[in-house]
């Protein structure tokens, strides 16, 4: 009777990806850009929405990225005006509240008006201005702000690059941007059909943010053990470039 052979890491690779592919969200694919937002904005004002402060506690997610700004891995005191795009219910903005200087301005913007709200009530914070808008089409004029957070919310672009144009826009030159994404793992994909939204491979984001003037600083990890076997997904720190030839305004699809 023959032994099995054991699995080589490239056998394992595949099977992963296969699984990964099967599991992944694809309903943004088929969908105007208008629809698929339209879909987002309805799942972030319903019932998951809802659940949305909860979930980031459960998962980890929430702690983590205040141990993060405690630890000042990205350390948000540098700042004095910070934008965090796609506030939901205030996990980030919640921790730049306790963590900037009591002078610098927060703002925070979502797709999702009911989030906002729900943002302003669980921060209980006079200090956040909230906004709602799309990130493809900020309504912030060139250079206001030399932070930008922005949270697990780029993976609901299929391109991300209108979006990371606009982050680009309106940030300051030498302007710093933390960016936290869905990674392309098992785990990544089921995220990704709970939040109908896509992940990204670390080589393509990095690729794409360098291509419209954003360029990776340092990739972060929540805790070594993150650091260690690659978890958590992909956190960075990227920062404008002193001179980027901002593209033409992006046309949303009908």
């Amino acid at each position: 009777m023959a032994t099995q052979q054991p699995e080589s890491p490239s056998q394992r690779r595949k099977r992963k990806r296969a699984l990964r592919k099967l599991v992944e969200f694809k309903g943004m694919h088929g969908l105007s850009l208008n629809q698929y937002r339209q879909d987002v904005k309805q799942l972030y004002d319903g019932p998951k929405g809802a659940m949305l402060a909860m979930a980031s506690l459960v998962s980890l997610h929430e702690p983590l990225v205040g141990l993060m700004f405690r630890e000042r891995k990205f350390d948000a005191t540098r700042f004095h005006k910070i934008l965090d795009i796609g506030a939901g219910a205030g996990q980030i903005l919640g921790h730049l509240v306790k963590r900037t200087n009591p002078t610098a301005e927060l703002i925070g913007c979502d797709l999702s008006h009911q989030m906002l709200r729900r943002a302003r009530t669980r921060l209980d914070s006079d200090r956040p201005n909230y906004v709602t808008a799309d990130l493809t089409q900020l309504p912030f004029a060139d250079d206001s702000f030399d932070c930008i957070t922005c949270g697990w919310v780029i993976e609901h672009l299929h391109d991300p690059r209108p979006g990371l144009r606009e982050f680009v826009r309106v940030l300051q030159p030498g302007g710093s941007m933390l960016l936290l994404a869905t990674e392309d793992t098992v785990a990544g994909a089921l995220t990704s059909r709970t939040w109908k939204c896509r992940t990204y491979n670390r080589r393509e984001l990095n690729s794409m943010c360098e291509e419209v003037g954003l360029p990776w600083q340092e990739q972060l990890y929540f805790t070594k053990l993150h650091r260690f076997f690659k978890l958590g997904g992909i956190l960075v720190e990227a920062t404008k470039q002193a001179h980027v030839e901002l593209a033409p305004p992006h046309v949303c699809q009908s």
